[in-house]
């Protein structure tokens, strides 16, 4: 260990002097790179993240998350062995993308709602991307191909849904748990109704945080502005990175790789610069794979896309790690889990091609003569948090329906 460990202290700088020396010496396309990572973050990762982030502060300071919790944990609980505040983190990664989920787990850590291995489940499934960026920034900027929206989309959310199913049996178990945990210490004064139980954690959740709005205000912003520019900064760092990797060449021998490997299973090798892309920047890979090329069949296309969304990115994963570095839970099951969702979605994408755009490179409830219009995508504010607002709004009432009548197909603990 301390051999591997002395590697590890001279590499690290050693690769960060011969990335300063490549700065120096590509310095317009330094320049190039850290302001299209910046661009990506103020028009699409800030607005789309920090107010989420700030309204999830708040709404765990006064108690709703565990109200939410009280109410989803029926839900949660039989299917991904996590808490049923584990079904509001869901809700609002689906709705600002990551690195939410993580934040938010990291908080519930905090606040002893998650042990380590439940944490550790929940960032597995809950890491995923926002909807308007595979609307509006893959589909409509990147492919100008509208129409594939609802196959990313489902394939993403499906693939993710069957990493949360997977995962739960990640950790102690499953013999050793309880189906289902109404709520921790739950005491016998406390009410029998579902409902007001869940009234009543929130109470008992408001009174134990006990700071006024001001100051919960106040930490909500400092924090969530504290995590929006490390992820900024990871943003910027890992596009310039990419970028010399291509100036110099040196992802030749990696592309050529790739190329065998998909030639090997009869996938088109012009989709090298796609995985390879995707490997390190989500945004990188998802364009490459939208301009492919046109002698590429769309469907591998999306395929690829799938694939990059779910993995992430290195600049995601180092997101995820800078989250976690203050808790227990380790890096490694989400690695495994970001793995297995970028292999399940694209997988995904090839089934439901057929069902959901038949033939004609249109979804199938769109079968007219008309071509949907394309047009530019611009990044806009208002469209982002009013798309994310309502993405919240639909999952957590989703949620809670399946939660109300979950006891008719979800196994109950029996009472003793």
């Amino acid at each position: 260990m301390a051999a591997s460990q002395r590697i590890t202290h001279v590499l690290i700088p050693l690769a960060l002097l011969i990335l300063c020396v490549l700065m120096v010496l590509f310095p317009t396309e330094t320049w190039h790179a850290g302001v299209r990572g910046l661009s990506i973050w103020w028009d699409v990762l800030f607005p789309s993240l920090f107010p989420f982030l700030v309204l999830s502060e708040l709404l765990l300071g006064f108690g709703i998350v565990h109200f939410l919790g009280t109410l989803l944990n029926p839900l949660m609980r039989p299917l991904f062995r996590v808490p049923g505040s584990g079904g509001f983190v869901f809700a609002v990664s689906c709705a600002s993308g990551y690195p939410t989920g993580a934040k938010l787990t990291a908080q519930l850590w905090e606040q002893k709602l998650v042990t380590r291995e439940e944490g550790e489940r929940l960032v597995s499934f809950t890491t995923s991307s926002d909807p308007i960026f595979m609307i509006g920034a893959v589909s409509v900027g990147f492919f100008h191909h509208v129409a594939i929206a609802p196959v990313l989309v489902t394939s993403h959310y499906a693939a993710a849904f069957l990493v949360g199913l997977l995962m739960r049996f990640h950790g102690s178990s499953a013999k050793n748990t309880p189906a289902v945990i109404d709520t921790p210490s739950v005491s016998e004064e406390m009410p029998r109704n579902r409902l007001l139980r869940a009234i009543y954690a929130m109470h008992e959740a408001r009174k134990a945080d006990g700071r006024a709005f001001g100051e919960l205000l106040r930490h909500a912003v400092s924090s969530s502005l504290r995590l929006i520019i490390i992820v900024g900064g990871l943003v910027v760092f890992f596009s310039v990175m990419m970028e010399l990797l291509v100036q110099t060449g040196w992802l030749g021998g990696l592309y050529a790789m790739t190329e065998q490997l998909l030639q090997y299973t009869g996938l088109p090798p012009a989709l090298s610069h796609s995985l390879v892309g995707g490997l390190f920047e989500v945004t990188l890979g998802a364009k490459e794979a939208g301009s492919a090329g046109p002698t590429i069949p769309l469907v591998y296309k999306a395929a690829a896309a799938a694939f990059v969304l779910s993995w992430g990115g290195l600049s995601v994963h180092a997101q995820i790690m800078s989250v976690l570095s203050n808790t227990p839970m380790r890096y490694g099951p989400f690695l495994f889990a970001r793995a297995i969702h970028a292999l399940i979605a694209p997988i995904l994408v090839l089934l439901l091609w057929i069902p959901m755009m038949g033939d004609t490179g249109r979804p199938v409830f769109l079968q007219t003569d008309v071509m949907p219009e394309l047009f530019p995508y611009t990044p806009d504010w208002g469209q982002i948090l009013f798309s994310g607002a309502a993405v919240f709004g639909g999952v957590l009432l989703l949620l809670l329906m399946l939660s109300l009548i979950s006891p008719l197909f979800l196994p109950r603990r029996i009472k003793k």
